[in-house]
């Protein structure tokens, strides 16, 4: 059989991605052609305001028209292109005027997923490869955004799954804003954020039964860059690698009594994530002393490689 190209994108609260993949529906291989990233921080003020703000709204179409031009140059037809928007377009009064731009511009809908949709399609994206190979199931996934994050458990199949307000930027914004180090009153806070987040989530999902714990997106491949010791950002190094619990407090420690300055000066660190990384490994943390688990599975896999797969 032929593959079929296909282009994913996944806009969500602090960025934009694009691919481009060849997917083997018959051996379940999907091989990359283009894969790409733009902070745009759609979700920029999303939970002080509720509307998506116009400069942020600028920024995501100036990258959809970039991912225009990439997708045209691998011909891939409008049937074989799908979008889907995440957390600040859930949230946001004005989100027609998001979903408008979008369609102008790629000719396609962008279709505002919800919290149970993104997740299915992240326990998709990072689990797929994993089946049948050296980590034991159960899986318990959970992708750690800007502005949510979605915890999944199952075998082969989703079997619980929940989707919470908590996040990189809207923990940084709701605990971090205005000061570059955060006080041991600000961390308190948002640690009871993020751990009433998790009350919500285990009401559903069994935080505690995962014999495997993947972590998914931007904030988790960059804390496992920095624990590797990675001279630049290595997406080949970063994935499946395994993150210890301890390595993690040790990175997160660092993170928070860290300047803006230190915190641009590591190349692993994406110049859109400077302020808001410390926010979010504190959010991993969280997670990871939760569950119990002693490592955690990095996958550079994830919602974009599920949406990918809905297409073919």
């Amino acid at each position: 059989m032929t593959a079929t190209r296909v282009a994913a994108i996944d806009c969500g609260t602090n960025s934009i991605r694009l691919l481009i993949a060849d997917l083997d529906p018959e051996t379940g291989a999907i091989a990359d052609r283009d894969r790409r990233m733009i902070i745009n921080r759609l979700g920029q003020g999303v939970d002080r305001t509720g509307r998506l703000a116009p400069e942020a709204l600028e920024r995501t179409f100036a990258a959809c028209r970039e991912y225009a031009a990439v997708i045209a140059e691998h011909g891939v037809g409008p049937d074989r292109i799908r979008i889907a928007a995440t957390s600040a377009s859930r949230d946001a009064e004005n989100a027609e005027e998001f979903t408008e731009g979008v369609r102008e511009i790629l000719g396609v809908e962008p279709r505002v997923i919800s919290g149970d949709e993104e997740a299915h399609l992240s326990f998709v994206g990072a689990t797929k490869e994993l089946t049948g190979g050296a980590f034991e199931a159960p899986y318990l996934v959970f992708d750690l955004g800007g502005g949510s994050t979605e915890f999944v458990l199952g075998h082969e199949d989703v079997e619980a799954a929940r989707s919470v307000d908590v996040g990189c930027v809207r923990i940084a914004e709701r605990h971090f804003a205005g000061t570059e180090l955060p006080t041991l009153n600000q961390i308190s806070a948002a640690q009871a954020d993020i751990r009433a987040a998790l009350d919500r989530a285990a009401e559903v999902v069994p935080l505690d039964r995962a014999a495997t714990l993947v972590g998914l997106a931007g904030t988790v491949t960059t804390v496992a860059g920095i624990a590797l010791g990675l001279p630049e950002y290595d997406s080949a190094a970063i994935h499946h690698s395994r993150l210890s619990v301890e390595a993690v407090r040790e990175v997160t420690g660092r993170l928070l009594s860290s300047t803006h300055e230190q915190r641009a000066a590591n190349p692993v660190i994406h110049p859109g994530r400077v302020d808001v990384i410390a926010a979010g490994a504190l959010v991993l943390l969280e997670i990871m002393e939760r569950t119990g688990a002693a490592e955690v599975v990095v996958s550079e896999h994830d919602i974009l490689d599920g949406i990918a797969w809905s297409i073919a």
